[in-house]
């Protein structure tokens, strides 16, 4: 085959994203107004909760979702070792403490029977992380926790997933969603909050507002426009843009054919790769009733290749297929290193999922002929 160029992720954007850009700019409203509420209130159906709140990131959004269970100071906060930074920088920026959790090497999510060992009486939340879009074990989670223990789903990459037939973002006290392009759906950066819970979405919507008593939109569209509001609590500019809603409803509206085309693509890998005995797909459990194949991941076997899966990298490099890591062994970064005096080995499932896991390209934007692609060069090796 001819050498290809393919990019490990492509937003899927076209004519319809753009025109839908034409009503907010028209109208003058570009920051959080109407089209904000419109995509919050789609994408609360969609994945069958009572509320959702839009936000700048997925990392903004659990940072709200932290602070409206009051997270603080002397708490702590399990998270699973092996996630993107945000998961464990978040804990942080509320004075907590996150506890580090192993991980599967066959699901990359939250080791279950390593919980027990991360609980102790300042142990306020958990956040388990439904990684490259496959949901954690909720169910299995709850049995081992003590019912005071919140659960916050990082749902960055699930937008869409489901879980025994229960939508990701409904299946703990709160969720948040990322929008980043690399994300199956986009709004460039931007996130979602979800809860059915009234009392912590209305917290966290006052501080989404730097702590404003009153949101913007209805301030100017109330009687007394002019009347600044008041300031009960800290808060955050955390606010989404109608520019971005307006993108996110043409997007939402799209995402159960991205779905459907990822998981059909992901299984022509598993199909046509099956005989490479050293390249493992990311394990999908029985529980699991939709997958979002925000990435499709592999375990690559070091005992049974006679490369690194690092050579293995740089050798797709030169074939023009683009690879990742699958994430960080955040307990391997420099600063929580040095900070919580961690070792490599204190986690050995996230140490070696981030040594031998390998992101392959999966999205939307793909042919036929560049997944071929991708194939027959795992075949050559």
């Amino acid at each position: 085959m001819q050498l290809k160029n393919i990019s490990i992720a492509s937003p899927s954007l076209d004519e319809e994203e753009w025109q839908a850009l034409r009503a907010p700019l028209l109208s003058g409203w570009l920051t959080q107004g109407p089209k904000v509420a419109e995509f919050e209130k789609a994408f609360a159906l969609r994945h069958d909760v009572n509320y959702a709140l839009a936000t700048t990131s997925c990392t903004t959004g659990l940072h709200l979702a932290l602070m409206a269970l009051g997270i603080g100071p002397d708490d702590e906060v399990i998270i699973p070792a092996f996630s993107w930074v945000a998961t464990a920088n978040v804990v942080l920026y509320c004075g907590a403490k996150p506890v580090f959790c192993d991980v599967d090497t066959e699901t990359f999510n939250i080791k279950l029977e390593d919980i027990p060992n991360k609980l102790t009486e300042k142990t306020k939340a958990i956040i388990p992380v439904h990684l490259f879009g496959l949901c954690a074990d909720i169910d299995g989670i709850k049995s081992i926790l003590p019912p005071q223990i919140k659960i916050i789903e990082d749902a960055a990459c699930a937008a869409g997933a489901s879980y025994k037939g229960r939508s990701a973002g409904s299946l703990g006290d709160l969720a948040a969603f990322s929008f980043h392009p690399r994300k199956s759906i986009t709004t460039g950066e931007g996130g979602m909050l979800t809860s059915n819970n009234k009392h912590q979405i209305n917290l966290a919507e006052i501080m989404r507002n730097h702590g404003a008593d009153i949101a913007e939109e209805i301030r100017h569209s109330s009687a007394k426009p002019y009347m600044l509001p008041d300031f009960k609590m800290l808060g955050f500019n955390y606010r989404m843009t109608d520019l971005q809603a307006a993108v996110g409803l043409v997007q939402l509206n799209k995402l159960d054919r991205f779905l459907q085309e990822r998981l059909n693509w992901a299984n022509y890998y598993k199909e046509h790769l099956q005989a490479i005995t050293w390249l493992k797909p990311q394990k999908t459990p029985m529980y699991c009733t939709s997958h979002a194949w925000q990435s499709f991941v592999c375990y690559v076997d070091p005992d049974h290749l006679s490369i690194s899966r690092n050579e293995l990298m740089d050798f797709l490099l030169r074939k023009g297929i683009s690879t990742r890591p699958g994430t960080h062994a955040i307990h391997n970064l420099s600063f929580y290193q040095e900070k919580f005096k961690l070792s490599e080995d204190d986690f050995p499932g996230a140490r070696d999922c981030e040594r031998n896991t390998l992101a392959i390209p999966l999205h939307n934007k793909m042919t036929k002929s560049d997944f071929d692609y991708v194939i027959e060069m795992f075949h050559e090796i």
